[in-house]
């Protein structure tokens, strides 16, 4: 059977925009000749629309939407993801489904069965599950409809069984010639090898080709990569689509097809594609086409602007230096080696007479006491009130460039460096940001070699290194891959070789500063569990590990 893989970006409740999408995917795929075209989840709508499934005219809209599609379709079905309103009266209002349309109407009606409830999902407040997949009749086909979640049902793909049963207890006991699964699966690091055996394991266990579809593009934190893929009857992986790109692909299940040449890649090459594709699509979903950043001659700030520069080009990337004077030579000379290597509009603002205009403010106040980290979070306040000040000014977001590590520990300045519409490094701990900046200048210096070797630090005090408050980066990432993404106790951490001092600062450090991260801007998800909506640990709290 000739398939058609309709990988595409949509933006949430962009109905207009994402019904355009839609038909012009399936002309297209029509035209050249496939049999049947699916579609991600929830394409119509966009995911995740989250809360906005409490407002019924976003229901409404959404079936209209369906609707608009269904009446351009020929006799090639579709199947696409939207919301369908549970009319029955009980349970929630809702139902994540899947249409199939075609001759002009919507013809069957499939829902998902498994509502994920952990890290980023809480799909269990919006909709209702099915109690079984859909089977319909095409062309003496039959064909399974299953909606992401109802595959992920594995021994390797859970650490433990989340789910009594599932859809692939009911298909694998049903004669089938064809599974389709739409998906919204956000990507992180090390997945797409999880989720190739995934495809590969449910093809084989339900001995038929199974067609994975998944959502590209980036939404709030969330970075979709695509990668959809086609399994054979035996698990043998037939085709991929490209990673963080859109792809419209025909798959014929009877022959052997080829992977997409960027279907798999390097860990670094992930990152930086992710990272682009995120920070692109939050730009100019939210209307945003100019980029602003503090550039202050760190590794940090050096990414994030050349993530910037690709994902926006270099005419929409502004960097500021904004030296005060303790700032060493080596800080303001490579902060604008960087952007005339990245090609980007840079300008120096200076903030000595910020600063001296704050200190004698408080004077009154502060006279007598010894000067400490208030007067080092000045600076870095006076550096977010300027850069904010540019923001508004000129229509750019502002772009904060703290790593995953800092934040864990509270290694940075509310209201100062933390201002900003977007974080874009903020789930990268420190050591990757070295890693990544290696990678990108794999062909020709973007980030200054001594950017790359210099000692890092935040530059608020004379001779200040980073290691003055931290322990070394390999060790600090070390343990907080232990405690934030693994959950392990201090001992179990320890027990790992780790200095038990250490180890207990750290941790202190982590709990202490979830308020910090609650007023965060809002971050690019890249490792299994980022500091956003899927780590939810109280402020309030008391308990130690």
């Amino acid at each position: 059977m000739k398939i058609g893989l309709a990988q595409i970006n949509t933006t949430v409740g962009d109905f207009p925009g994402n019904t355009s999408l839609v038909i012009n995917a399936y002309e297209q795929l029509v035209a050249e000749g496939v049999e049947i075209v699916v579609f991600p989840e929830l394409a119509i709508c966009g995911y995740p629309p989250r809360d906005l499934l409490f407002k019924r005219s976003f229901v409404r809209d959404t079936v209209e939407s369906l609707g608009q599609f269904a009446a351009k379709t020929a006799s090639i079905p579709a199947i696409v993801g939207y919301v369908e309103s549970n009319d029955s009266g009980r349970g929630r209002d809702n139902f994540n489904a899947a249409a199939v349309c075609y001759d002009g109407q919507v013809k069957e009606i499939g829902r998902k069965c498994l509502l994920p409830t952990y890290d980023v999902f809480d799909e269990d407040r919006y909709f209702e599950a099915a109690d079984g997949s859909l089977i319909f009749t095409h062309n003496d086909q039959r064909i399974g409809v299953t909606i992401c979640e109802d595959i992920w049902t594995t021994e390797e793909t859970n650490n433990r069984q989340r789910y009594r049963s599932g859809p692939i207890d009911q298909l694998s006991s049903e004669p089938i010639d064809l599974l389709v699964n739409l998906s919204a699966s956000p990507w992180h690091i090390d997945k797409n090898e999880i989720r190739e055996r995934l495809v590969s394991d449910i093809a084989k266990s339900c001995q038929a080709p199974l067609v994975y579809v998944n959502a590209v593009g980036g939404n709030d934190e969330l970075i979709f990569d695509g990668r959809s893929m086609v399994a054979d009857a035996q698990g043998e992986l037939i085709a991929g689509l490209a990673s963080f790109e859109e792809e419209l692909r025909i798959v014929d299940t009877k022959q052997d097809a080829s992977f997409s040449p960027t279907f798999r890649q390097s860990r670094m090459q992930e990152i930086e594609d992710a990272l682009s594709l995120g920070l692109r699509d939050y730009a100019h979903k939210s209307g945003f086409k100019k980029a602003l950043i503090g550039l202050s001659g760190g590794i940090d700030s050096a990414v994030t602007a050349a993530i910037a520069q690709k994902a926006l080009g270099q005419e929409n990337v502004t960097g500021i230096s904004l030296p005060s004077d303790i700032s060493s030579s080596h800080s303001k000379t490579d902060a604008q080696d960087l952007a005339r290597n990245l090609g980007i509009e840079f300008h120096t603002v200076p903030i000595a007479e910020v600063l001296a205009a704050s200190e004698e403010t408080l004077s009154s106040l502060f006279g007598g006491s010894e000067k400490d980290v208030t007067e080092e979070n000045i600076q870095a306040r006076s550096r977010g009130l300027l850069l904010m000040a540019m923001s508004n000014k000129f229509g750019a977001l502002l772009l904060t460039t703290g790593n995953k590590s800092e934040l864990a520990v509270g290694y940075c300045t509310l209201y100062g460096d933390m201002c900003g519409g977007l974080a874009v490094i903020s789930d990268l701990p420190k050591t990757m940001v070295f890693e990544l900046a290696k990678h990108m200048n794999r062909d020709g210096e973007k980030i200054p070699q001594s950017t790359i070797e210099k000692p890092p630090s935040a530059e608020l005090r004379p001779d200040q290194k980073d290691e003055d408050s931290l322990p070394p980066y390999d060790i600090l990432d070390g343990i907080l891959k232990c405690y934030v993404e693994e959950g392990l106790s201090s001992q179990e951490i320890i027990e790992k070789g780790y200095d038990p001092d250490v180890v207990k600062d750290i941790i202190r450090k982590v709990d202490l500063n979830e308020y910090k991260r609650k007023q965060a801007a809002p971050g690019l998800k890249l490792t299994p569990l980022a500091f956003g909506v899927g780590r939810r640990i109280p402020i309030v709290q008391k308990y130690i590990s």
